[in-house]
């Protein structure tokens, strides 16, 4: 995916519109300016449903800018202020390794290596030549207590390792799509091995 093709035309669908008339209607009449970082969101998800990868090309945008009423420049601004808007078409699948501190220090680097090795990655910022995978490095996902984390698009799976993260990589490459959780099966944000307080619920 070396190439950058900008799509001549963007229109919501059915199902984006139903979206867009639930949060528009949560701001006063005025400030629908306020809805552009959840309607870019949406147009980033419906093209994920169009072409199967997740991005909000300038024409998205202007459709955000027409829907709310915005000057695009202003839109334009906002979508490539944030990270989480990818401005160019990424892989099937989108990579994000955090390498924060309590991530680095649980093992993010061995995470970094098993999405080169088993995605077909040469680093951050690189999608694998079959299309499946786009690597990015993130900051702090919030979820340190399970770290090391990967996000694969919008799902957290924590407590990864090298092995882990391959078998994850190689069912995504099958097609399949593992529960997001905790690898090792933790409980929520409970100690490895199960909740040591607590135990007993008065009233159970």
């Amino acid at each position: 995916m070396t190439e950058h093709h900008e799509p001549t035309s963007f229109a919501f669908d059915a199902e984006s519109n139903a979206a867009i008339e639930q949060i528009v209607a949560r701001y006063p009449a005025g400030k629908q300016a306020s809805a552009v970082i959840p309607l870019l969101y949406i147009v980033q998800k419906q093209m994920k449903r169009m072409t199967d990868s997740g991005w909000v090309p300038r024409v998205g945008m202007d459709a955000v800018a027409a829907r709310l009423g915005m000057a695009p420049i202003r839109v334009y601004e906002v979508a490539t202020f944030y990270f989480m808007f990818n401005t160019k078409p990424i892989g099937r699948f989108h990579l994000q390794v955090c390498g924060t501190t309590p991530c680095w220090l649980r093992g993010s680097d061995a995470v970094l290596k098993a999405c080169k090795d088993a995605g077909g990655l040469k680093g951050y910022g690189d999608t694998s030549a079959d299309g499946n995978f786009t690597l990015s490095e993130v900051e702090c996902l919030g979820g340190c207590v399970n770290a090391p984390i990967l996000a694969v698009d919008d799902d957290y799976y924590e407590d990864l390792d090298y092995d882990s993260t391959v078998k994850l990589i190689e069912a995504l490459k099958r097609g399949e799509r593992p529960a997001p959780g905790s690898v090792i099966g933790r409980q929520t944000s409970a100690p490895v091995g199960g909740p040591t307080t607590l135990l007993d619920v008065a009233g159970e």
